[in-house]
């Protein structure tokens, strides 16, 4: 919406429950744009459900989530789809498909969102896998990959799209020493 917002995500009063059970109540806090922002806790707090509450997975029982001024949970679909090409989840788990080799998983949101060139793809996928250390795993597919690689694969897909946000839920997990050096 607006590049001239100083906050990229404001979550304002939200309260989210499941079944009696209130994770949140009357949450708020604010994600400068171009920044790095830490929302840390103890396992079970609810971290993830925070972040899939931004990304707009799940919506809050009520307040506000606005991602560049507009309201996450209001979008309609559509709306929504297009907004998340604006933005990136990088589960725990990595998530990767599993019937898809590290190359395809990497090209699936620039397949999805974009219409580059075959030629044009295949080298953003090839810079990807290169910027987290895995260009000779584009072959492979996701049960042959360690668990850092497979976070890695699941890193390089995230910043396909050169999104606005990246949200990293336990960006540290199944990282070795060398790669957290990186960080």
């Amino acid at each position: 919406m607006s590049q001239t917002q100083a906050n990229l995500v404001e979550v304002r009063g939200i309260r989210f429950s499941r079944g009696d059970r209130v994770i949140f109540d009357d949450i708020s806090l604010s994600v400068p744009r171009g920044k790095i922002t830490a929302i840390m806790g103890p396992s079970g707090i609810g971290k993830t459900t925070l972040l899939r509450l931004i990304g707009g997975q799940i919506p809050p029982d009520r307040g506000e989530i606005l991602f560049d001024g507009e309201n996450v949970p209001q979008m309609t679909r559509s709306r929504l789809y297009t907004v998340r090409k604006r933005m990136s989840m990088l589960f725990q788990s990595g998530a990767l498909f599993t019937d898809l080799n590290v190359f395809d998983n990497v090209a699936y949101p620039l397949r999805e969102h974009t219409h580059l060139p075959p030629a044009l793809l295949h080298t953003t996928v090839m810079m990807k896998l290169e910027a987290v250390g895995l260009r000779g795993a584009a072959k492979l597919m996701p049960s042959e990959l360690s668990g850092g690689m497979a976070r890695r694969a699941a890193l390089a897909r995230a910043i396909a799209l050169e999104p606005d946000l990246i949200m990293f839920d336990e960006p540290f997990v199944g990282q070795d020493p060398i790669t957290m050096a990186c960080w």
